[in-house]
């Protein structure tokens, strides 16, 4: 169904009917000039997120159900990298004419699977047409009591480092996908070149062999925001000192935690936690993996630090590695590599409008 045979407002009611309220904070969502929250005895954190088609995602090897899971994700991510819980999300999308209104409702449907998971209510936003192609801008709203919000500024010499997950795979499905779209425009061209209808037609159905490279793509396609970590961490008893989420890359973002608490930092190769398939991934295209694992970025994954009093009780949680520890802001930041040398960690993660 062409977008234009019900309208704007027909295509708001068609997904507002799906949207049903699910906290006592929401006091009305979709349907009014506003949403109305009420958060009576807790702070509120909100973060946002626009994704740009051409920039943030290719529609050529990223279906709009996965599209908008992971732009829900990305969202929910930023509250728990504050030690919050996300309650309400805000939708806007501008879209060409190339559109219909099925593809929106794959969107709505991806970004629905996300909020469910972690019981987000979308209590509204806005939608409108583009002459770029396809924009997705999510505001989320989350809440905490105010003992328990984590900024990036805590974090003090002796603390630990520690991270949630493993490093690099994200960006390793990424270069995965970019060489098989490469693959496929070259023998399209070439098929063009010769006149060859027959090789033309043969790659309509072009499928790339990735097996055994699924986690790299459930990596990069399926990102998850790590709610469970922030659980294990209440549950233990351990409020971080410093947190934040691995977006941009590990080094970028050790930088931000240790220009905002005005600290330095010593982090361990040996320690950083690679899986198997990043390894393999960075071994076939010839790239350091743990130059990857440092600055490949998307990886969604929580890093933070603990006082050092806590190391009992972090080194023992499932899902979390302890990569390394902070020192003084004199002694900069470093990678401690295997043979014991010391290398700089340079911010060398992704920058949206640094110069290229």
């Amino acid at each position: 169904m062409n977008i234009s045979e019900i309208g704007e407002f027909g295509l708001i009611d068609r997904i507002a009917k799906a949207l049903p309220p699910l906290h006592q904070s929401t006091v009305k969502g979709v349907g009014d000039d506003c949403a109305v929250l009420h958060y009576p005895d807790s702070e509120v954190l909100v973060t946002t997120d626009l994704l740009m088609e051409g920039v943030h995602f290719d529609l050529t090897y990223i279906d709009l159900k996965h599209l908008g899971y992971k732009a829900a994700m990305v969202n929910i991510s930023d509250i728990f990298a504050m030690n919050g819980q996300p309650r309400q999300m805000v939708v806007g999308i501008a879209l060409s004419k190339k559109f219909l209104v099925e593809d929106v409702e794959e969107i709505y449907e991806g970004i629905r699977m996300a909020c469910g998971k972690w019981g987000v209510d979308i209590v509204g936003g806005d939608t409108t047409s583009s002459l770029t192609g396809l924009t997705i801008a999510i505001t989320c709203i989350g809440e905490a009591a105010k003992e328990d919000i984590v900024y990036r500024d805590g974090a003090k010499d002796t603390d630990l480092v520690c991270v949630s997950g493993d490093l690099g795979a994200a960006y390793m499905g990424l270069q995965l996908l970019e060489r098989e779209k490469t693959v496929y425009y070259q023998q399209v061209e070439e098929a063009r070149k010769k006149g060859d209808k027959k090789a033309l037609d043969a790659l309509q159905d072009f499928q790339p062999d990735f097996a055994g490279k699924e986690y790299l793509l459930q990596r990069q396609l399926q990102t998850e925001a790590r709610g469970d970590i922030i659980q294990l961490l209440r549950e233990a008893q351990i409020k971080p000192t410093a947190m934040i989420d691995i977006s941009d890359g590990l080094s970028s973002e050790l930088h931000h935690i240790c220009k905002q608490s005005r600290v330095g930092c010593r982090i361990y190769e040996k320690n950083i936690p690679i899986d198997y398939q990043t390894a393999l991934m960075a071994e076939e295209l010839n790239m350091n993996v743990i130059t990857c694992a440092a600055n490949g970025g998307e990886d969604y994954e929580l890093l933070f630090t603990v006082p050092i009093g806590d190391y009992d009780k972090v080194k023992n949680l499932e899902g979390v590695k302890v990569i390394g520890h902070i020192c003084r802001e004199e002694l900069g930041l470093m990678l401690v590599a295997r043979d014991g040398s010391e290398i700089e960690l340079r911010a060398q993660g992704w920058d949206h409008l640094a110069k290229k």
